[in-house]
């Protein structure tokens, strides 16, 4: 049986890295430079790819190996059925975030998601290292694709049942992603994410034991004591979000950056509020309001992240923390306002030392 450095070692021999520590693939907070920094200290960097056109792809994968050859990967969401339209919950909706941000139009309902099959078509051009998945599984003549261009697919899941079927349909990795991660849940069925939800330290062993492919571990995870953990509980390297937003280089607004700092697990919570996709946020005043009896459900992905577009964009753009769409996981206040090459060598050099 490998012990956890040596497991970890292989990994990154596999990948071409030197330390496995990978940057989460993040939709909106993903610059170059962070990636870049990331995969500069030896780790890997990563694109959440969700929101991009197949030009924006292939702009951020070129930036990206304009300063360093270190691997990334980039992500798409499994798209979800079109989402059931209902115009009196919608006109509803309108009304409540009217009072959160500018008048909501009509027309922002009809928010559509980018092209998928032009997008997987970008990023077969942009050839990354890896190209992983969440909220479900590729298509299999995609699959089929990336393995004849040497591109691994790497399949983010929530629970046990998932990582199965991830494996069953060619998976070369297994991404588990405990409860306690920040942003989007990753389940595979969008009305189940919130009832079934597993720690990562419950989830991780189980996953491990049931597939035969390496796992990576994230959500939680901001410091060297979590890389340690999760790579003693069997993972393969540790995969971290939250705990890279406050370095410079992920230039997220100073009102989020400064509130991770300050913000407790229990100051976390999971909302479908902000796209109707649930997701974990810090719980500002808004996602308490939204979560109010009296306030009207959230429509279903995206029309929920069209509508609250307006609001969103007035929090950004005036440095109002209760507007934003301040996305944290429960170990936010871990994370560490430095260099993000200089944390990316810290975590793993700590987490080497705590496993000897």
């Amino acid at each position: 049986m490998m012990s956890p450095v040596s497991r970890a070692e292989a990994f990154c021999a596999r990948f071409g890295l030197r330390i496995p520590i990978l940057l989460a693939p993040m939709a909106g907070t993903c610059p170059p430079g962070l990636s870049i920094a990331v995969a500069q200290a030896g780790g890997m960097g990563a694109c959440g790819a969700l929101l991009m056109g197949p030009d924006a792809i292939l702009d951020w994968a070129r930036s990206v190996r304009g300063a360093t050859n270190g691997a990334f990967q980039m992500n798409l969401w499994i798209p979800d059925p079109p989402p059931a339209r209902d115009p009196v919950r919608e006109e509803a909706l309108r009304q409540f975030l009217g009072g959160w941000g500018p008048a909501v139009p009509p027309e922002a309902a009809d928010a559509t998601p980018p092209d998928f099959e032009a997008q997987c078509e970008a990023l077969l051009q942009a050839a990354p290292a890896v190209v992983s998945s969440i909220m479900g599984v590729y298509p299999a003549p995609f699959v089929a694709r990336l393995k004849e261009r040497g591109i691994a697919w790497w399949a983010t899941v929530s629970t046990v049942a998932e990582a199965r079927e991830a494996e069953a349909a060619g998976a070369d990795v297994i991404v588990a992603q405990g409860m306690e991660a920040g942003g989007h849940r990753g389940a595979f069925e969008a009305a189940r994410a919130e009832a079934a939800m597993v720690g990562l330290f419950a989830l991780l062993p189980a996953v491990v034991d049931a597939v035969r492919v390496p796992v990576v571990a994230t959500g939680g995870i901001a410091d060297a004591r979590g890389v340690a953990a999760a790579l003693a509980l069997g993972a393969s390297a540790a995969q971290i979000g939250t705990g890279f937003l406050r370095c410079p280089e992920a230039r997220i607004p100073a009102p989020w950056a400064d509130a991770l700092a300050t913000t407790p697990p229990e100051g976390t919570a999971v909302t479908r509020a902000f796209s109707g996709r649930a997701g974990r946020g810090i719980a500002t005043a808004y996602v308490k309001a939204a979560a109010a009896p009296d306030a009207p459900p959230p429509a279903p992905y995206p029309v929920q992240r069209g509508l609250t577009q307006p609001m969103r964009d007035a929090g950004t753009r005036e440095g109002d923390i209760d507007r934003m769409q301040a996305w944290a996981g429960q170990s936010a206040m871990l994370a560490r306002a430095e260099p993000a090459a200089e944390l990316a060598r810290a975590l793993w050099e700590d987490a080497r030392r705590l496993l000897a």
